[in-house]
Order: C-alpha cells, then structure tokens, then sequence
C-alpha cells in the first residue's frame, strides 16, 4: 500500500503536469478535427486527407495543419460564432413576438409623413431595420 509520503510532491507535480498537457493536447486535437469538418473552402476529399493525417500521425498531423492553416482558423470560428449570434437573434425576435420589419417601417414612414424626421435619419433607421 502507498501512502501520501511514499509519493514526492515533485512526483505529484509532474504527474499535474503531464495530465494537465495531455488534456490541452486533447483539446488541441478536437479544436483541429472540428475546424477541418467546419471549413467550408475544402472539398471532402482534401478534409478526408487532413483528417487521416491527423488521426493517423496526430504530433504531426497537427504541428503541419497549424502551420498550414492556423491563421484561417481563428476567423472561421468568428464567423461560426457571428453565425450562430444571428441564429439566436433570429430565433429569439421570431419567437419573443416584437413588431415585426413591416410594422417597424410602417410605423417610421408614419413618422416621418408628420415631419418628425428628415429623409436621410429615415433613410437610416430603415436600413437599420432591413439589416
């Protein structure tokens, strides 16, 4: 039986470290795997290739897709993530009830015909509206 001083603290330390890299690596590898199903530029050829290559050879598999296509990756998970905000407002406006663009434009020209407003602030609330 082995007791808690049987075990360094130095001991205990490195094994904190070795599991702490093992699960970044982890995380690493999932994030890689997830950008290749994610990118929309590559054929499903070209993403099978990649995913063999970091299945099969993961160190480097991902030290050469890092190398390859780490910059696009940071603005493929922007706008996966401005995508999915634009599904949750689109949801959240559709199912929350608000006044729809037509009742929202319908009420700006009405504003707009008694002269509370000029043309370009009406110009610019209703590009607000449509986009």
């Amino acid at each position: 039986m082995q007791l808690a001083y049987d075990y360094p603290l130095l001991g205990a330390m490195w094994t904190i470290l070795w599991i702490s890299l093992w699960v970044l690596w982890f995380f690493l590898l999932f994030r890689i795997i997830g950008d290749i199903f994610r990118d929309d530029t590559l054929s499903g050829g070209m993403k099978t290739v990649w995913l063999l290559f970091v299945i099969l050879l993961p160190f480097l598999g991902v030290f050469v897709y890092v190398v390859a296509r780490g910059r696009g990756m940071g603005k493929r998970e922007q706008k996966h993530a401005e995508d999915q905000k634009k599904a949750l407002d689109e949801y959240i406006r559709s199912t929350a009830g608000g006044p729809s663009e037509v009742e929202q434009l319908a009420k700006l020209s009405e504003i707009r015909a008694r002269g509370d407003i000029s043309d370009a602030e009406f110009n610019r609330a209703k590009e607000k509206i449509l986009h």
